[in-house]
């Protein structure tokens, strides 16, 4: 049942949406880049990177719907910063303010977002 020996991380996550053009100009506007546009059947599929983490978006009709995935967390060097450039971009964190929780060897400081789609993005500094 180990696969560990064959995984070299995580490849992408996907996100389903019923606003293809919105999902994308969302991500580009964090900063994340268009890497791919495909289509799947009658769906349009773009990937998005930024860094290391690729999102892809579809179109499909489970946008919104409750998963098992609760959030994708995105590491990040000024959280303080990154809260400013969001909220001042009309952006509002679902926590009101930057958070602070005893996690790991130092703690971590974070706030988190809704997307288009109804997805939870966090940012996250690791103290």
């Amino acid at each position: 049942m180990n696969i560990a020996h064959h995984a070299t991380g995580l490849q992408h996550i996907g996100i389903p949406t019923k606003d293809i053009e919105g999902s994308e100009k969302f991500y580009t506007g964090l900063g994340f880049e268009t890497i791919y546009r495909t289509q799947n059947g009658d769906s349009r599929v773009i990937f998005l990177k930024l860094k290391n983490l690729i999102v892809e978006i579809w179109e499909g009709p489970a946008t919104g719907l409750a998963g098992a995935i609760d959030h994708i967390a995105i590491d990040v060097t000024d959280v303080d910063a990154v809260f400013r450039t969001l909220t001042a971009a009309g952006l509002t964190a679902i926590e009101g303010e930057v958070r602070r929780l005893p996690f790991w060897e130092n703690g971590v400081r974070y706030f988190t977002i809704s997307g288009p789609n109804a997805e939870k993005l966090e940012f996250i500094q690791m103290l």
